[in-house]
C-alpha cells in the first residue's frame, strides 16, 4: 500500500475508507451493503490493525529530479540474493516514474523520522523541497537524515492486483541496523516499535 501517508489519516496507500451510505427516501436509512463492499472494508479495517513499517521510496525521474512516496507495503524477499519489494499504488503520480527507474531507495525509517514523512504530504513536486540529499545520491536520492536506507536497482516489477509489486536487489545498506527503523503506520496513525 502506498501513497501520501497522513492523508485523510488513511494507511499509506489506502484512502481513507467512507462512512457515509448512500440516502433513500426515509430519512436515517441507508441502502443495503453488497458484500463486496462489506468484504472491501473489513479488509481495510483488517489492515489497519496490522502494523507496518514506514518506508520512503525515492528514485529520480528521466528529467533527472527526485521523486518518492510512502510505502507501508514492503517486505525483505530474498537473502541470496538480497531483494526487497514494495507495492505501489498504480494510481500514484510517482508510480510510472518509480517502475521505470533504474534504480530507487528505500528509506527505513524511525521515531524521530515523522518529519520526513510529513514532507512527502506535499504535491510530488514538491516533496523534496529542503531536504538534504546525501552526497553520493548519484543513482538514486538518498535521504541525508534518514537513519537507514536500502540502495536498490531494479529486479523485476510484477502485477498485484491494484499494485504494481516492484522488486529491487539491494546493492548497499547505508545506516546502522541495530539502532534504526521501527517506526510504525498502525490504525491510522504513528505507531513506534519498541525492545523492552
Amino acid at each position: 500500500m502506498t501513497s501520501t501517508l497522513l492523508e485523510s489519516q488513511s494507511p499509506p496507500g489506502t484512502s481513507a475508507p467512507s462512512t457515509s451510505q448512500p440516502s433513500t427516501s426515509q430519512p436515517g436509512a441507508s441502502q443495503p451493503v453488497s458484500p463486496a463492499q462489506d468484504l472491501a472494508e473489513a479488509f481495510r479495517a483488517a489492515m489497519s490493525a496490522l502494523a507496518a513499517p514506514v518506508t520512503l521510496v525515492t528514485c529520480y525521474d528521466d528529467l533527472g529530479r527526485p521523486r518518492g512516496l510512502t510505502a507501508s507495503a514492503v517486505s525483505s524477499l530474498s537473502l541470496a540474493p538480497p531483494l526487497f519489494l514494495v507495492c505501489l499504488d498504480r494510481t500514484s503520480r510517482t508510480h510510472d516514474t518509480l517502475t521505470g527507474a533504474e534504480d530507487f531507495a528505500v528509506h527505513l525509517l524511525g521515531p524521530g523520522e515523522e518529519h520526513l514523512v510529513k514532507r512527502f504530504m506535499r504535491p510530488a513536486e514538491h516533496r523534496f523541497d529542503g531536504i538534504p540529499l546525501a552526497a553520493d545520491s548519484h543513482r538514486a536520492p538518498v535521504i541525508r537524515d534518514a537513519s537507514l536506507t536500502l540502495r536498490c536497482v531494479r529486479h523485476d516489477v510484477l502485477e498485484g492486483g491494484d499494485h504494481t509489486i516492484l522488486v529491487g536487489r539491494v546493492t548497499a545498506v547505508g545506516g546502522e541496523p541495530a539502532h534504526s527503523g521501527g517506526l510504525l503506520w498502525h490504525r491510522r496513525g504513528f505507531a513506534h516499535a519498541r525492545r523492552p
